[in-house]
């Protein structure tokens, strides 16, 4: 996987998706923050007694747990990255589109992050710490282990070649 990470400038570099197997760590991390959003609405309707316990307790928490399961699955369709001779590029989103370009001259430093989760689907989060106070790190989740490493590497070689310069 190490040649098929950088693109070189003279192609025309096209965005990379997640790999596959990071739909499921996305969808279980985001179907746990819609099971935490579903307990206060169970709390709100068991007070306001909206309709009987039996109904409420099972169902908020499965349809919340779906949603953000769904979420997660459309989050991870719809996130790209892509390195090349300038730098890297992440983007996300299709309602709120956010398309983040770190030049490698303003890389500070790097880290890899591997939670429990992350490490069960051999992932990692690529932390790229940039210069200036606004947004100073991008974080990019779900990436496969070994173009984390392969990004950091050569992120980490293009500070240098700018350093030497």
């Amino acid at each position: 996987m190490t040649d098929a990470v950088v693109q070189s400038s003279d192609t025309p570099s096209s965005w990379r998706p997640l790999p596959p197997r990071a739909k499921t760590f996305f969808a279980l991390s985001h179907g746990a923050m819609g099971l935490v959003f579903g307990i206060p609405l169970v709390v709100l309707s068991l007070v306001f007694h909206v309709a009987p316990a039996w109904v409420v307790v099972p169902l908020i928490p499965f349809v919340t747990a779906s949603v953000g399961a769904m979420i997660g699955i459309k989050r991870h369709r719809s996130t790209g990255w892509r390195l090349d001779d300038d730098g890297f590029a992440y983007r996300r989103g299709r309602m709120w589109f956010t398309e983040t370009r770190v030049p490698a001259s303003r890389v500070q430093h790097l880290d890899l992050r591997h939670g429990p989760l992350e490490r069960r689907w051999k992932l990692a989060t690529l932390v790229i710490h940039t210069a200036g106070s606004k947004m100073s790190a991008v974080s990019v989740t779900g990436l496969d282990a070994e173009d984390a490493e392969t990004l950091r590497d050569r992120l980490a070689r293009q500070i240098e070649v700018d350093d030497a310069l």
